[in-house]
């Protein structure tokens, strides 16, 4: 009988992993890191409680590194299958899994030097070498087609509207000529939404396996262009600089889309922009190429010909370490878009450290901040907080803007979940903080009156029809 194990993602927002076996095949549907508290980032050194040698496939919904980030440690722990992917998600992946791996080994090296880790010699989750490793198992599927894995596995791939390449996906398991219908979310994005299509509707399923991020709560309804625009009009006039943390993937192409139809409005002044994120410019470019995932709106404004939405006027895609660097000899007001988005890595650390303490300044937060990150300690109103272990005064001015999110809400969740013309055998709510998961549930019970479960971290679940 199939079952299917839940290896991350469970009561948690990162780490997502989930494993299905039917016969004596396994199937690992993500792969991805955890993220946030200690106890939580541990479980990305602990050893995998399934031998990763014995594991056939994988299987990727996207890109991101909560969904991808554990690769390199199972390919150094001994997976030897390929990794699926579409065609979007494998080139975002050549950037971003490399990318993580020589931020790893920068805050090693970092720890090493300043002495603020508790080991004596820190060492990387995972190299670059490894990175390249896991990236050479990489095979593309096809986008909207049935992709037979195996007499076990088959798969088809939906639009998920979250960032480039996402999918939510069809999985069909045949086993003694039984056919068992799962569908998993990934995550599932925004509606009416600059860029990127739609998430698109799911229609039947046996089994579903449903993200929750915002299941408890609904991004603000303002105008993304009236609130950026303010912000950054009342940071230029005190003279301060505003910093953006934002993932390299998605969100810094959003921003660079609003900023540059502010520009173009003159709703605010010339600032110039610091993309400081090499693997950021290197998405913007690959967002340019992938026309597939544009929605019309993006479509129509590439093809006047004389405008590219993505190219600001005064705009630095800042790639080398030295650059990065003199961006802190800047005094006068300009806009920082550095990674991670969460704040838990990478250069956007420096910025931070260097305008926290300037009242003048603003930190902007555009996405979800997970639970223990700086993110969500700045988010919460923090008055210091760590960073490289130093104490930083956090006296510039903290602005959320959760509509640029690129996670469903609550009602955006039940909107894609009404697509069903039969309710699921049995529904299993991840990758959501318990609030987040509490939340969805009861909303689908009271609309939809469906079975659901919260499944427990390591529970597994037959997948019996």
């Amino acid at each position: 009988m199939a079952k299917i194990t839940f290896l991350g993602a469970a009561g948690t927002v990162t780490g997502s992993k989930y494993l299905l076996e039917a016969g004596t095949k396994r199937l690992l549907v993500d792969c991805g890191l955890f993220q946030g508290s200690k106890e939580l980032q541990q479980r990305n050194w602990n050893p995998l409680t399934v031998d990763p040698a014995t594991i056939d496939w994988v299987l990727l919904t996207h890109a991101h590194i909560d969904h991808t980030g554990y690769l390199p440690r199972l390919v150094a722990a001994g997976y030897r299958g390929p990794v699926y992917a579409d065609a979007a998600t494998h080139e975002l992946c050549n950037l971003l899994l490399p990318d993580s791996a020589h931020l790893q080994e920068e805050d090693a090296q970092f720890a090493a030097r300043k002495g603020y880790s508790s080991h004596k010699q820190p060492l990387p989750l995972y190299t670059v070498a490894q990175a390249q490793q896991a990236l050479a198992r990489f095979q593309e599927i096809p986008r909207e087609d049935v992709f037979t894995i195996s007499p076990e596995f088959s798969v088809r791939t939906h639009d998920a509207g979250h960032i480039l390449g996402s999918t939510w996906l069809e999985l069909t398991i045949t086993e003694n000529g039984k056919k068992t219908l799962v569908v998993f979310s990934g995550d599932i994005g925004r509606y009416d939404q600059v860029i990127l299509k739609d998430p698109e509707p799911p229609t039947r399923a046996d089994f579903l396996l449903c993200e929750s991020t915002y299941g408890d709560r609904e991004h603000g309804t303002g105008s993304v262009a009236d609130e950026l625009a303010d912000v950054i009009n009342r940071v230029a006039k005190r003279g301060g600089v505003a910093v953006i943390p934002s993932f390299a993937v998605g969100r810094t192409q959003t921003l660079m889309y609003y900023l540059r139809e502010l520009d173009d409005a003159q709703r605010t002044p010339k600032l110039p922009v610091y993309v400081d994120s090499p693997m950021a410019v290197s998405v913007t470019d690959i967002y340019a190429r992938h026309h597939e995932d544009h929605d019309l709106d993006f479509t129509k404004l590439e093809r006047q010909g004389d405008r590219d939405p993505l190219n600001l006027h005064d705009v630095h895609m800042t790639r080398a370490v030295e650059d990065s660097k003199k961006i802190n000899d800047v005094t006068s007001p300009c806009i920082i878009i550095s990674a991670s988005g969460m704040a838990t890595g990478g250069r956007v650390l420096h910025h931070l450290a260097k305008r926290l303490p300037d009242s003048r300044s603003a930190v902007l937060l555009v996405g979800y901040q997970a639970a223990a990150t700086l993110g969500r300690a700045l988010q919460d109103g923090a008055q210091f907080v760590r960073i490289h272990g130093q104490e930083v005064p956090v006296r510039a001015e903290i602005v959320v803007l959760d509509q640029l999110s690129a996670h469903a809400g609550r009602s955006e969740l039940l909107r894609w979940l009404s697509g069903f013309t039969a309710p699921p055998r049995q529904t299993f709510l991840v990758h959501g903080e318990p609030s987040g998961l509490e939340g969805l549930r009861t909303g689908i019970a009271s609309r939809y009156h469906w079975p659901v479960i919260v499944p427990g971290y390591l529970q597994s679940f037959a997948l019996s029809t």
